[in-house]
């Protein structure tokens, strides 16, 4: 039996948006909305959507394919032995999609595993993989990407000004360094939010034959105030939790990457954590909310937080549609 190694490396980031723009005047020309009225309220400007025909495992391999080719990951693509997809909008509801992007890849000797955890999914497999990487020594790919435009309900206006299609993507590999990979972590959900948000129709409460409206097969909000308020609320006490766990202080954070939700809840967060604004990454002002993709599509974009040289402490929370959340505190 192997001896459990000291810790797990980041050995390389990658990150996909497609290239077609949406700039908020066209959805607030389809919303009637006044120029300025999505900016002001979420702090987006633009946003990235899926090209017609491009499905989530073409975002998905982008950002996979990159962190593989990190120069000096030293990874070799036939010793990765798991592939984690964080994703609530597959290929298909059946098969999973992370045996497909694996073998896209070119991970010949790969598991792969969807797991669906909405805009926290990352965060759980983040975990998962740590995990796996300091009880096997073996690498592990985490993807998040997801493909949102294609659930809007523009008859949903909370929901319809959000929403954005991205993938991000961590190479973990063993190492022998300490305290590097997961130092502290808090999940949680609360499953009283369950409506708060969702699509109705597509599962075995109302499977797509019998919905009765094509809008529900799209997202909704139903109370954005109620997310808001929850949403602020978990990644806060998860991030206190996660902190206290791990044994770091919050002044010893290098960079905080939250989920990209909307400007307004990373702000409350921030400020109900005390983090100082240029400790705080983020992407949401030109490419919006792609739910679980966007803290390591951010991780992988932002350069403050790609940097990954030895000794930074960073801190990840999320929380969504479950309601579920957490955050992690990650060493480099």
């Amino acid at each position: 039996m192997h001896a459990t190694p000291s810790g797990v490396a980041i050995a390389g980031l990658g990150h996909y948006a497609p290239t077609r723009r949406v700039p908020n005047a066209e959805i607030e020309e389809r919303l009637s909305l006044a120029p300025g009225w999505i900016e002001g309220r979420t702090g987006i400007r633009e946003r990235r959507w899926a090209a017609d025909g491009e499905a989530l495992t073409d975002i998905a391999v982008r950002a996979g394919e990159m962190a593989l080719a990190t120069e000096g990951s030293g990874v070799a693509r036939a010793d990765v032995a798991l592939t984690v997809l964080a994703t609530s909008t597959p290929d298909h509801l059946l098969p999973p999609s992370a045996p497909l992007l694996a073998h896209r890849l070119g991970l010949a000797r790969s598991g792969a595993i969807d797991m669906a955890g909405a805009c926290a999914g990352f965060l759980y497999a983040l975990t998962f993989a740590d995990a796996f990487v300091r009880t096997q020594r073996a690498p592990v790919l985490v993807v998040a990407a997801n493909i949102l435009s294609r659930r809007i309900n523009f008859g949903d206006r909370g929901s319809a000004i959000l929403f954005a299609d991205a993938a991000g993507a961590v190479l973990l590999r063993p190492t022998d360094r300490h305290h590097t990979g997961v130092l502290g972590v808090s999940l949680a959900s609360d499953g009283s939010g369950y409506d708060l948000i969702k699509i109705p129709a597509g599962g075995s409460r109302l499977p797509f034959s019998d919905a009765r409206a094509s809008d529900e097969t799209l997202m909704v909000i139903a109370d954005g105030k109620a997310v808001f308020s929850a949403a602020v609320g978990m990644m806060a006490r998860t991030a206190r939790e996660a902190l206290e766990r791990s044994g770091v202080t919050l002044d010893a954070v290098d960079r905080w990457i939250p989920h990209q939700a909307n400007q307004r809840i990373i702000e409350a967060t921030r400020k109900q954590l005390g983090i100082a604004p240029e400790r705080a990454a983020s992407s949401v002002a030109t490419f919006g909310n792609s739910s679980a993709a966007t803290i390591p599509f951010t991780w992988s974009w932002d350069p403050a937080s790609r940097a990954i040289e030895p000794g930074r402490r960073i801190l990840l929370t999320a929380a969504g549609a479950g309601l579920t959340g957490g955050s992690v505190v990650w060493g480099t």
